[in-house]
């Protein structure tokens, strides 16, 4: 690697650069189809007739399948690579995007919102792109940029589809055209990409896994801990059913949620045993020292994005609400106030990344969840005797440590096994839709200080099992199609 290609230059779109902007704008578009919907509801809720809670389950639809598919698509990127993965996932969900555009029904935009949470596992894909380009030392702020400038797509959806509905096509069905021209960009973006990137830098190996279905572990002791961590994303599709149930939006007849349950229950023993077939065979002897990785960093990080981005993801959704009740806001800046808390992303994320790449994963993990632990606190605090500039700030001040967090977890993601960086990826990034499901969850109990104390005791629990997580150092091994083995720098 020449001189001028050993610093990250941002405005550079050649070798690692290049890869580095075209991978964050196909997550960007990614969620700028995932999120294409929400701006335009009160459009859609208008024309379709549709009733609030049918609106609230198009909400709770749109995040059911992105748990199962983030799994899936990190166990297709490390045995395909990102280039024909990405390519595929931004042209199927151009599919549904095209239902919800046409839908004449509720049952027709609830299907098609259903698929189009799969676009979510879009983010796993560039974890592993980036991870092969750029060097240990770079990692962090290269995976921050990639995820905090990818995630833009959300606001990027609010911001922008409801001119293009409303003052660009017009009309009653301006917000069909708006939905559907987000299904030909990703369409046509697809294409590009694909004839754009590659999965690596040339003369370097792309490390599949022996064995597809689920992740290799290298003792008995981590095998049990895979099979426990996988548990909690069938509780939260469990309790996903269970909100649209008759119990909650009843949107699922009870024999229909039973049915969903009892599946639920045979996938996760059909996972149970993949897990335990795909590493039966070579943990009937002792892996080898220099192959051993230790499950625990996996476990540890899951915990750390279920609290940072599961957080992000349910305190965007109330934000508005609370400010707008607790200080008399009009739903515009009480959206405003929320907007800045999920838009902080394009910065404190790359932050995140780029300290851990100085100052040591480990250490970054502790600061970061120390200050998400007394943000939430402190916003738990927020009443209407407050300065509303001193609630702002607070919320900022939360949301910096929040999303900082999300860039310190995804330094260490890469840094574990290559040869299953999507697969711990999708792991990881699944905690993070099971921490939404389950902080959400907390939320229809408890007024909204509690919910806040909740989230700032799930920072604390992180925090410690931050001091368990092990800083990667030295190499990792991985083999050569030709039975050698090569190391991988990972400080």
């Amino acid at each position: 690697m020449g001189a001028t290609e050993s610093k990250l230059n941002l405005f550079s779109f050649s070798g690692k650069m290049r890869i580095l902007h075209l991978s964050w704008f196909a997550f960007f578009l990614s969620f700028f189809v995932w999120f294409n919907h929400a701006p335009l509801l009160p459009a859609i809720q208008a024309a379709l007739s549709l009733s609030d809670p049918e609106v609230k389950t198009l909400l709770i639809l749109n995040v059911a399948l992105t748990i199962p598919a983030r799994i899936i698509i990190g166990m297709l990127v490390d045995k395909y690579g990102p280039k024909i993965v990405f390519t595929t996932v931004l042209i199927f969900s151009s599919i549904p995007c095209f239902m919800f555009a046409m839908a004449d029904t509720f049952e027709q935009l609830a299907l098609a919102r259903f698929l189009l949470g799969g676009i979510g596992a879009g983010f796993v894909i560039g974890i592993r792109m980036i991870s092969e380009w750029f060097p240990a030392k770079e990692v962090g702020l290269a995976e921050g940029i990639y995820g905090g400038w990818g995630n833009f797509g959300s606001a990027a959806a609010a911001l922008l589809l409801p001119t293009l509905a409303f003052v660009v096509f017009g009309g009653d069905n301006g917000w069909r055209y708006a939905i559907a021209t987000t299904g030909i960009l990703a369409l046509v973006y697809a294409f590009i990409y694909y004839n754009s990137v590659h999965d690596t830098p040339k003369g370097s190996t792309y490390f599949k896994p022996k064995k597809i279905g689920a992740m290799e572990v290298t003792n008995k002791r981590d095998l049990l801990l895979y099979i426990i961590m996988t548990l909690p994303m069938y509780v939260a599709l469990a309790v996903l059913t269970w909100k649209l149930s008759p119990v909650g939006v009843n949107l699922l007849a009870a024999p229909v949620a039973y049915t969903i349950y009892t599946a639920l229950t045979v996938l996760y023993i059909v996972n149970v045993r993949k897990i335990i077939a795909v590493n039966k065979e070579h943990l009937n002897e002792a892996v080898p020292e220099i192959h051993q990785y230790k499950f625990k960093q996996v476990a540890i990080l899951n915990l750390a994005y279920m609290v940072s981005f599961g957080s992000e993801l349910a305190v965007v959704s109330m934000l508005p609400l609370l400010f707008h009740d607790i200080f008399d806001l009009s739903v515009v800046w009480a959206g405003v106030v929320a907007s800045i808390f999920a838009g902080l992303n394009l910065v404190a994320r790359p932050t995140g990344g780029w300290i851990s790449d100085k100052i040591g994963r480990r250490s970054t993990m502790l600061i970061v969840f120390a200050g998400i632990a007394v943000g939430y606190f402190l916003m738990g605090q927020i009443n209407a005797s407050w300065p509303i500039a001193l609630a702002v700030t607070v919320t900022i001040i939360a949301s910096l440590f929040v999303n900082g967090a999300n860039g310190a977890v995804f330094a260490v993601v890469p840094l574990i096994r290559r040869r299953m960086t999507g697969q711990i990826a999708g792991m990881t990034g699944a905690y993070g839709n099971v921490g939404a499901v389950s902080f959400l969850t907390v939320l229809s109990f408890v007024e909204p200080k509690i919910f806040f104390y909740v989230i700032a005791c799930s920072a604390l629990v992180v925090f410690v099992a931050s001091l368990f997580l092990e800083e990667p150092k030295g190499h990792m091994a991985e083999i050569l199609p030709d039975g050698t083995v090569q190391m991988i720098e990972v400080e």
